[in-house]
């Protein structure tokens, strides 16, 4: 396999899979505020950032992928440029703990942000929902964080 390939590759997968489950974590936490929601509109506004919190995953994603091409001179601005395969597959590597760390902790994060959610309509506690929710985001953050060490260490 090309170089190129594999790092193309590895970028593509942390925006994908990342993105991909930001999109099905949001879409859980919104079905839980819509039902909240339909019996006391009041509580959307801190509802709605309780489900936004899943979305973060998808970025982390985006940052990791943009860091990669920014941090490698070359990948995008040298259409002459040629990776060899071991370092294609070192992009390949570096950008896996957060494509497959966000795309886990972003549906899982979906599903505490739901129960969150659920909570808030039976009692006003968003402090608590809010660190639940986060609780699970900091598995995502330690997920980007390793990406970025790796992709300085290529």
């Amino acid at each position: 396999m090309d170089g190129m390939f594999l790092a193309y590759l590895g970028a593509a997968l942390a925006v994908g899979l990342s993105g991909i489950g930001s999109a099905v974590g949001v879409s859980m936490a919104g079905q839980a505020l819509a039902g909240v929601v339909s019996e006391k509109p009041d509580k959307f506004s801190k509802c709605f950032i309780i489900q936004l919190l899943p979305a973060t995953q998808g970025l982390y994603g985006f940052v990791a992928a943009i860091l990669l091409f920014v941090l490698n001179p070359g990948i995008m601005s040298n259409p002459d440029l040629v990776l060899t395969t071991a370092q294609g597959w070192g992009c390949l590597a570096a950008c896996i703990p957060v494509a497959v760390g966000g795309f886990f902790s972003a549906i899982w994060q979906g599903k505490v942000a739901a129960s969150a959610i659920n909570m808030m309509a039976k009692q006003d506690e968003f402090g608590k929902g809010i660190s639940m929710v986060a609780l699970v985001e900091t598995y995502a953050i330690l997920s980007l964080l390793i990406s970025i060490f790796a992709i300085i260490c290529l």
